[in-house]
């Protein structure tokens, strides 16, 4: 028997089967820039026929549980509906993900599927850390802070068990996460995932008055939140692109906007770093993962000697793993019901 594992981006897919216990990977690949049901007909129906005698359940990466998501969840016609009312939170990832889940009902519908949420390691959060400084009426309406790459960071901590950890996932969407013993309390994406650190495309976080003077200037909300989320970050600081490699090699030949981009972003990546440090009350490890953060050794080596202000942690490179944590969770009961999905 195996385990199906989806992962949708915004403009992404990635699949993977894993033995029933998931110690192994039997199978994986990926596809960007397909229309969704092109990708999920041409390339992934196919790519599976092997497996789909085997399938004992599949699990999917749903960025947005809100508040009533907080573990690994059956999916069925309930879920479905409450998921659909989550989207406007995440309107680039969890549509996909809802597609995926319809398609493979249609394809496998003896197939038990589950949903585990990027938001459901950062339900440990105490409400001091969750909460906004807003009205009672704002935020009783659900207007708090979520987090987001829960899934990663949750692999993470897994790896490094240090008592006092920072995860700091970097890839196109970046964040970090002060864990202690195992449970989250504080990160940096908050009600969506544009807040905290810059990112590819993405402002990350940026004065809320500013955002008032765009609206009263007369920009749209529709495209303030195109700019915000496709324009800004790297891209939009570097005036180039929001690749992380390319403008490393353009700011060593002298590319004044990425050299901006890079010093911003390294600006805001340490002073991030202090404050999960601030919030663990010191810190034993610092992990980097994503695709910028376990690849990029000489980044690991500056921040290590630039903050070495922090004492002596432990600094490591640990690749990004969702599609091996959604397969543990799904087939592990007592992943099932652990602290930090319980919250």
């Amino acid at each position: 028997m195996a385990l199906l594992v989806l992962n949708l981006g915004s403009s992404s897919l990635k699949a993977a089967v894993f033995d029933a216990a998931a110690e192994q990977r039997l199978w994986s690949d990926s596809r960007s820039g397909l229309e969704l049901t092109e990708a999920l007909d041409t390339w992934l129906k196919p790519a599976l026929a092997p497996w789909w005698g085997q399938l004992e359940r599949a699990g999917h990466r749903v960025v947005h549980g809100g508040e009533v998501f907080r573990e690994p969840t059956p999916i069925n016609a309930t879920t479905l509906a409450q998921l659909e009312a989550l989207s406007p939170l995440a309107p680039l990832h969890n549509p996909p993900a809802l597609e995926a889940m319809r398609w493979l009902r249609q394809q496998q519908p003896l197939v038990p599927q589950w949903a585990c949420f990027d938001t459901a390691f950062h339900a440990t959060l105490p409400e001091g850390a969750y909460s906004y400084a807003i009205p009672l009426a704002l935020r009783s309406r659900g207007y708090r802070r979520f987090g987001f790459h829960g899934l990663n960071h949750q692999h993470v901590a897994r790896q490094a068990a240090g008592p006092r950890l920072i995860s700091v996932h970097l890839g196109a969407g970046c964040s970090l996460a002060a864990i202690a013993d195992g449970r989250c309390v504080d990160t940096t994406m908050g009600f969506t995932p544009m807040e905290g650190l810059v990112m590819a495309t993405r402002s990350g976080s940026i004065d809320p008055g500013l955002l008032l003077a765009l609206l009263k200037d007369g920009m749209a909300a529709a495209e303030l939140e195109e700019q915000l989320n496709h324009h800004s970050g790297l891209a939009g600081l570097s005036g180039l692109s929001g690749d992380w490699q390319e403008l490393r090699g353009a700011a060593e030949r002298g590319h004044s906007g990425s050299q901006l981009a890079l010093a911003v972003f390294l600006h805001r990546l340490k002073a991030g770093i202090a404050a999960m440090a601030a919030s663990l009350g010191g810190v034993d490890q610092i992990a980097l993962s994503g695709g910028i953060g376990a690849n990029d050794t000489a980044l690991a080596r500056q921040l290590e000697t630039e903050m070495v202000w922090l004492g002596k942690p432990q600094w490591l490179q640990i690749p990004a793993d969702e599609e091996g944590m959604i397969a543990r969770l799904i087939s592990d009961p007592e992943d099932r019901g652990s602290d930090a999905a319980n919250g």
